[in-house]
């Protein structure tokens, strides 16, 4: 897995900080360079202090953003740029990638409430369906697998959903990419919805036959996912959930006590279930950990 260009989302609120000791790390453990941006929205500039003359205001904003920026950063010893630009917040950070062309992109779940949620719900929802690469979502400190301060990286377990679409697939190899990387496990989840399997799973013998068959050729599904060597480099699992697809792997990355999830943005039922619309919002802030977000690249924007 090559990063190379890295560009976290910050909006030097405390949720926000976190997301910058993940850039920081990632920077570090591949050699990447980090580009720290800030989004200023003057339609709020009460927010940020009250001043008579447009142009002073904006100049000092901008003072004060490059400041907090190189703080937040601090003395570590990676290459790093900041970036600051004014406008609405998701647009500008997508620009500023595909500009760029970043390899990941990093922002935070929860943003200032003054500044009207600049990384927050919405913001996060329509980064997810317009970035051309994937977006690690950070929700909280809990779970974290970069210990704050330090920012030394420790991912011990990560949580791939599966639903055997290309973009599923994608996310897959995302997964078994870092956990090469960092020799952890890797569990493989594929989420068994009613209304998917609607004519199988009812009641009756037959029925239970055919449900045992189904889960047994789905579960052989997941193992084949996995290449021979990666027994050697991390320990594969997988694991077969019934239900709503955001409850049961929010459920079983609790249990498991997972670093974190990768899900893969478009695809067939669980992934598009799990990522579009208000879904979005319930997975990552119901998610015990991090969540990345993999897209294909180059594929077209969805608006």
């Amino acid at each position: 897995m090559r990063l190379r260009n890295i560009i976290c989302a910050t909006d030097f609120s405390e949720f926000s900080k976190h997301a910058v000791d993940y850039g920081v790390a990632l920077a570090k453990e591949f050699s990447a360079k980090l580009y720290m941006c800030h989004i200023i929205d003057m339609s709020y500039a009460a927010a940020y202090g009250e001043c008579k003359d447009p142009a002073e205001l904006e100049e000092r904003i901008m003072g004060d953003a490059n400041a907090s920026l190189r703080g937040s950063v601090g003395e570590d010893s990676i290459e790093w740029e900041p970036l600051i630009s004014k406008g609405h917040t998701s647009d500008e950070i997508t620009r500023m990638a595909t500009d760029i062309g970043v390899d990941l992109a990093i922002t935070a779940t929860h943003g200032r409430s003054g500044l009207k949620r600049l990384i927050l719900g919405s913001v996060t929802e329509r980064l997810i369906r317009t970035l051309s690469c994937p977006l690690l979502v950070v929700r909280s400190p809990e779970h974290s697998f970069v210990r704050s301060g330090s920012q030394q990286i420790k991912l011990d377990r990560i949580l791939v959903g599966c639903d055997f679409s290309p973009d599923s697939n994608l996310s897959f190899q995302h997964a078994l990419a870092l956990a090469r990387e960092f020799q952890c496990e890797l569990h493989l989840a594929h989420v068994i919805e009613s209304t998917m399997y609607r004519h199988i799973l009812k009641s009756g013998p037959e029925k239970g036959q055919d449900q045992h068959a189904l889960c047994k050729e789905l579960d052989e599904k997941l193992k084949n996912m996995i290449p021979g060597e990666a027994h050697a480099f991390c320990a594969p699992r997988t694991e077969l959930l019934a239900g709503q697809p955001y409850e049961e792997l929010t459920k079983y990355a609790v249990t498991h006590h997972i670093d974190l999830i990768v899900l893969g943005v478009r695809g067939h039922s669980l992934m598009e279930t799990l990522l579009l619309g208000s879904t979005t919002d319930r997975v990552l802030r119901q998610a015990p950990c991090p969540v990345l977000s993999v897209r294909p690249t180059g594929s077209a924007p969805q608006e």
